[in-house]
């Protein structure tokens, strides 16, 4: 039983640990975990090959990854310049830059845990290329990368893709992990994210999947049940940064850990993924170490996390599990997934 506040050097709060209370009795809703198979192009999905989209653009018939400006974006290069002033204590911007899809495959049937590694690494070239086409943009501050999967989560459409959110500002996150990074170097000259990698080394037990250049594990302060950081053991600002060979065991590493995600509960694991990179505004933002941030919504099959009281209401994070545990069950499964035999 644990009753403990961990602190998020990244975000600069505490995480309340509760381990004892995943076990409560449970009365409310469950979320329907029942796996559907899914053909492998459908006819009316809007990311299929070939197929028409609600603008009327047709998609190619792509092969690989496929990319193209999202028909319903956040912010555009549209956003009107001059807005009328609110008045007295309010403010408000244009809210511009640019949004696109990209389709991991042309396979309506996949996930990003069972594509081939070497379609995985052939994705993440093609992040590569957009962080660095988009964040050289005059109007473009930061390049988000994320994905949503799942129904629980909110995804409209489960054939395998992500979206970029190209933004004339920096997303609060960001902003929050750049400070505290560079506050961190600046004051002990070492980079916050190494002192995280070392500690996490040190400790062992969270600890998920392991290459020569790159690492998957649940964070000492994690404050989802399965929250998995994947980190490049050499700091970079971006995803782009990486050499050929690190994008290779980045790739392996994120692949395996999205495998034994899936194979925990021989389900396809729900989750929001993102990219955590540095702003393309011009500063340097010194010791920012790109990282993904895997975050499950669930703690249980069938078992949301939900946010409430203490999380939206009092603005910390409680997790009703020790990051420890969870580790020691995905440390425990298979890394083959298990729709091919693992």
């Amino acid at each position: 039983m644990v009753w403990e506040q961990r602190w998020h050097p990244l975000r600069r709060e505490w995480v309340v640990v509760s381990s004892h209370r995943n076990e409560r009795p449970w009365q409310g809703e469950r979320v329907d975990d029942t796996a559907r198979a899914l053909p492998p192009y459908v006819q009316d999905c809007y990311l299929c090959p070939g197929n028409v989209r609600s603008s009327g653009q047709r998609n190619d018939r792509y092969t690989g990854v496929f990319v193209f400006d999202n028909d319903h974006p956040c912010v555009g290069p549209g956003a009107p310049t001059e807005l009328a002033a609110p008045g007295g204590i309010y403010r408000n911007r244009p809210a511009s830059g640019c949004a696109r899809v990209v389709c991991f495959t042309p396979r309506h049937d996949l996930t990003l845990a069972q594509l081939p590694a070497a379609e995985m690494v052939s994705l993440l070239e093609v992040l590569q290329a957009q962080y660095r086409d988009l964040g050289s943009r005059d109007d473009v501050r930061h390049v988000l990368v994320f994905e949503n999967k799942g129904e629980v989560v909110g995804v409209s459409n489960p054939h395998p893709h992500c979206q970029i959110y190209a933004t004339n500002f920096v997303f609060k996150t960001i902003e929050l992990e750049a400070e505290a990074q560079a506050a961190h170097l600046a004051k002990h000259g070492r980079p916050l994210f190494q002192e995280i990698l070392a500690a996490e080394e040190a400790d062992g037990r969270r600890l998920l999947v392991r290459r020569d250049q790159a690492l998957s594990f649940i964070p000492y302060f994690a404050r989802y049940p399965y929250e998995t950081f994947v980190a490049p053991r050499a700091t970079h600002p971006s995803l782009a940064r990486l050499s050929a060979s690190e994008l290779v065991d980045f790739a392996a590493v994120l692949r395996e850990t999205l495998i034994r995600l899936d194979n925990l509960w021989r389900l396809s694991f729900p989750y929001v993924m993102v990219l955590h990179q540095a702003p393309t505004d011009g500063s340097p933002h010194p010791g920012f170490h790109f990282h993904i941030q895997i975050h499950p919504p669930l703690r249980k099959p069938g078992l949301l996390k939900y946010l409430a009281g203490p999380e939206i209401g009092g603005g910390n994070f409680l997790n009703d599990t020790a990051p420890e545990e969870k580790a020691a069950e995905l440390q425990a499964v298979a890394s083959v997934h298990y729709t091919q035999g693992g």
